[in-house]
């Protein structure tokens, strides 16, 4: 059965997993250690008419949207996969790599943008290591959940007891 949480929850994360992809890409592009990004080559080489008639820096608004949305479409796929596999710890990253592996071996030849053979090792490098930051933020595994320690419940219990001035911070 479908969880619609875990859909919405996954779905977000996939959002705010792109929106940090955008920051790495961004780094890494500075760097020179990652040439066009695949949005960007997608835009250039199959944009229609509408996006080409916008100004440069309204276009890219629209390819990052574009993207983030992409993002948000694959943590929802994440979200309707099984929960015993989505609780492996490396589900998140696993999946990350796949969405890597699927634009590579399936849209970019229907697309035909032609980029494999273009590509330097460090711009592949550059690509797999963003989406495996995108797959730990779809995940999960950088949520607080998953990473701090809970208050133990009698801990809580403790200090429910004491007085209201004792208790405070």
């Amino acid at each position: 059965m479908l969880h619609t949480n875990s859909i919405g929850s996954a779905s977000v994360r996939g959002l705010v997993g792109s929106m940090a992809m955008t920051g790495l890409r961004r780094v890494t592009r500075n760097l020179g250690l990652l040439e066009e990004t695949p949005p960007n080559a997608i835009a250039a080489r199959r944009a229609g008419r509408p996006l080409r008639r916008l100004s440069p820096e309204r276009r890219e608004v629209a390819i990052e949207l574009a993207h983030w949305g992409y993002g948000a479409a694959g943590g929802a796929v994440f979200g309707m996969l099984p929960p015993r596999v989505r609780r492996q710890p490396a589900a998140g990253p696993a999946y990350g790599l796949g969405v890597w592996a699927f634009f590579e071996l399936v849209l970019e030849p229907v697309l035909a943008l032609g980029l494999p053979r273009r590509r330097k090792v460090a711009t592949r490098a550059m690509l797999v290591l963003d989406h495996l930051l995108y797959g730990a933020v779809v995940g999960g595994r950088l949520s607080a959940e998953h990473g701090l320690p809970r208050a133990r419940p009698e801990v809580a219990t403790a200090r429910e007891s004491l007085p209201a001035a004792v208790a405070a911070p």
